[in-house]
């Protein structure tokens, strides 16, 4: 039962949303091997003056161990 989260900075349309989230199910299905209906993604928008706070810090730095794909920025 994949759930993907996507945190983004504000300004990204509904039909942009969409297509991310159909592009993502994609992905995932075709790379894990599952069925479309056991894929749920979610999109929070996140305004930039609180990434650090709601984004960086707890998401990348406190679980490193967890992140596949690390930024290339640093915003501290």
């Amino acid at each position: 039962m994949p759930h993907v989260i996507v945190k983004l900075y504000p300004g990204r349309s509904e039909q942009q949303k969409q297509a991310l989230a159909r592009a993502l199910t994609e992905a995932v299905t075709r790379t894990l091997n599952s069925g479309e209906d056991s894929v749920s993604v979610g999109i929070e928008d996140v305004t930039p003056n609180e990434w650090t706070a709601k984004v960086y810090r707890p998401d990348i730095i406190d679980k490193a161990d967890t992140i596949y794909k690390k930024p290339g920025y640093d915003p501290q």
